[in-house]
């Protein structure tokens, strides 16, 4: 970026140095505005998001040793599907949740996609953690969107 000396300042006419002196604090203000702004707001925000889920965290490590006590309480009398689908709804799944084939009498290949990768793993957390489910297998591989992943699973039940 070339820099005006002041010589070379004083060959502008008096329009262009008014034009200079008015333009340059304007063009630094848009600067500030249109750049520095909002990428301040957005670390802002991601050093939000980072103290919640390493609160987040803390709250699940305090609590693990009491649910690993607690052991596994699934009903016996409600399927492995309904079980399934109803848990995957309340987590806010519903929408990726594609497809759901029993395999077998204990087992289950889902489906999800577009799911966002958190919470589908919180989903898979509690379902071994409230009623014994395991994954036996699962394929996930990213999705279009930020965050999301498309995901096969093996599912079966204690």
């Amino acid at each position: 970026m070339a820099t005006l000396s002041l010589g070379a300042m004083r060959t502008l006419s008096q329009r262009e140095r008014r034009v200079l002196l008015i333009g340059a604090p304007i063009a630094a203000v848009l600067f500030f505005l249109a750049v520095v702004l909002p990428l301040d707001r957005s670390v802002s925000r991601l050093h939000r998001q980072v103290a919640r889920k390493q609160s987040d965290l803390a709250w699940m490590r305090q609590v693990a040793p009491e649910l690993a006590a607690a052991g596994p309480v699934r009903a016996s009398s409600t399927p492995l599907i309904v079980l399934v689908d109803r848990s995957a709804r309340q987590a806010g799944l519903g929408r990726a949740l594609s497809g759901s084939t029993p395999n077998g009498s204990s087992s289950l290949n889902v489906s999800l996609r577009q799911a966002p990768f958190d919470t589908l793993i919180g989903w898979l957390a509690r379902l071994h953690q409230r009623y014994g489910v395991r994954v036996d297998s699962a394929t996930i591989s990213r999705a279009d969107g930020p965050g999301e992943v498309n995901a096969s699973l093996v599912l079966s039940g204690p």
